[in-house]
């Protein structure tokens, strides 16, 4: 039986509480609830608020967003689940509240507990002309306690290191931390630009779509890698249905990327109302190897059945079987149904989905197979999903890896490092990077001496073009036990970096390991190609 994941989130148990209480919440030590032990690190869902401008600075009020924008990309591979902007501008929404409210600490309680949060990350940046400081404190929202002041300056122009910097302190502070040191941490993220930056912030407050296409557009003039630009630029093309735009927009964006899905989606999208139905079934085919969400696997089916390809019912039946409370599923199905001459199970569709809604068009369509008609002159048209609900999604399998993970605590380290391996080797089959480093990471943590693990994350980091960070990793799993894939990262390396004769050998070792490994073999032939053709 399949597990109906698009249902309202997840919602736990809280106590009632008086908000006076909230309102003189105490400082104590926060940490991440599951760690009670070294090996029983569950995610946590981490809301980040945007800041508050402290300063009378006029022209930097945009800083206040770009700290849940850079903070949530730093902590994205840690054990945390970043609530989405989206998210909580929705949350703000169902609660009435402006979206450019300063909200109360009992206001913010609020919003967490709509959201399912476990802590919120809030603070305010003060700027004197020279030195821009930030102040954060985290509120455990189930034990209602705030943190200490964590603080982090420097001058404006080092904006992006001070919010690295302040990731790190979160981390910390919650003992989700690695071993890495602050300056580590750092360090390890490519440098970006500040006014890559503010254009793409402004970009994401910007009312009009003119003003969104313009600083989104800036963003990546100056960031040509900037894919959350490039996704944002397509979204809004595709949002003013200048669909052809939008296709060549979201086509950048690599398949290693993190943004890739959602871009697949509105690519999908934007294909099926320009009539690229291969085009359109190409992406969300794709998407569905990434993602399984019902609404993907309902738009296969509605491009399927624009094409006349067979497998539509089928898609439609696995929408329905995976989500039966949506009434546009039974819709679909039953249309397919109906195609396919079975017009008692197309009437037992529409009938259930009329329990799930009121909808003229499915009574109509009901009315007319009822009365006994040899064929309806018209069929109606297959409703496709236009909403992309990844987060609910992995807020679920959160939940679900956190069970997991109260069992694995039971096990022995070794054991336990072992899934991790596994989960993340799924992970980067898929080209889920950000979450196969999760994985790699926390195996490496549970079980230093796992040479998968190290093998894992070397090649995490070559796909993150660190290289110095993957050529270590690599070494690493090496000493602990040879393997063709460290020994074909560090051939990939050295190659990089135009160190021709290493690459070789490091070659002729993953094939000595492996010699029917498809990416050795095909490496060395590249190589010997390239010999040719440059003496």
């Amino acid at each position: 039986m399949q597990l109906a994941y698009n249902f309202s989130k997840l919602i736990k148990p809280a106590g009632i509480v008086f908000f006076a209480s909230l309102l003189c919440l105490t400082a104590a030590p926060l940490r991440l609830q599951c760690q009670e032990t070294p090996h029983a690190r569950q995610s946590q869902m981490l809301l980040i608020m945007p800041f508050e401008n402290s300063s009378n600075v006029p022209g930097i009020d945009w800083i206040g967003e770009a700290f849940p924008e850079v903070l949530g990309q730093r902590l994205d591979s840690s054990p945390l689940f970043i609530i989405s902007r989206d998210d909580r501008l929705a949350a703000f929404d169902r609660l009435g509240i402006p979206a450019s409210a300063r909200p109360s600490r009992a206001t913010v309680y609020q919003v967490a507990q709509e959201l399912d949060a476990d802590y919120v990350l809030m603070g305010d940046y003060r700027f004197d002309g020279q030195t821009l400081t930030a102040h954060a404190r985290i509120m455990d929202a189930n034990r209602l306690h705030l943190s200490h002041e964590l603080s982090e300056s420097g001058p404006l122009s080092d904006l992006i290191n001070i919010q690295t910097a302040l990731a790190w302190d979160v981390l910390n502070e919650l003992k989700a931390a690695d071993n890495s040191s602050k300056s580590q941490f750092v360090g390890q993220f490519g440098s970006m630009r500040l006014d890559a930056l503010e254009n793409y912030v402004r970009g994401v407050l910007a009312s009009s779509p003119q003003e969104k296409i313009k600083r989104f557009q800036e963003t990546v003039k100056l960031e040509p890698a900037h894919t959350l630009a490039i996704l944002q630029l397509g979204k809004t093309y595709y949002e003013t249905r200048s669909y052809e735009q939008a296709i060549n927009w979201l086509a950048k964006i690599p398949k290693t990327d993190a943004n890739r899905n959602q871009a697949q989606f509105y690519l999908g999208l934007s294909a099926y109302y320009t009539d690229q139905m291969d085009k359109a079934a190409a992406a969300f085919h794709e998407l569905s190897e990434r993602l399984p969400l019902t609404e993907i696997f309902n738009n296969l089916g509605v491009v399927a059945a624009r094409s006349d390809d067979k497998r539509a019912r089928g898609y439609f039946e696995r929408s329905v079987e995976t989500d039966p409370n949506d009434a546009d599923y039974h819709f679909n199905l039953a249309i397919e149904l109906y195609r396919e001459s079975d017009s008692q199970g197309a009437m037992r569709e529409l009938r259930s989905a009329l329990a799930l809604r009121s909808d003229p068009e499915a009574k109509g369509f009901l009315d007319a197979i009822a009365s006994g008609a040899s064929q309806i002159p018209r069929l109606p048209l297959e409703r496709i999903k236009r909403n992309y609900d990844e987060s609910s999604f992995r807020q679920i399998s959160v939940e679900l890896e956190n069970a997991e993970e109260v069992r694995l605590a039971q096990t022995p380290p070794a054991q336990h490092a072992a899934f991790h391996v596994q989960r993340g080797q799924e992970f980067l089959t898929r080209g889920l990077i950000s979450q196969a480093e999760k994985q790699f990471r926390e195996a490496v943590l549970l079980d230093p001496s796992n040479a998968f693990a190290h093998a894992g994350l070397a090649q995490v980091l070559e796909s993150n073009q660190d290289t110095e960070g993957a050529r270590n990793e690599a070494r690493a799993s090496l000493r602990l036990k040879p393997s063709s894939e460290a020994y074909l990262v560090l051939a990939r390396v050295d190659l990089a970096q135009d160190n021709r004769r290493d690459a070789e050998k490091n070659v002729e070792q993953a094939l000595a390991i492996d010699p029917g490994n498809a990416a050795a073999v095909e490496f060395k032939r590249s190589l010997a190609a390239k010999s040719v053709a440059k003496p």
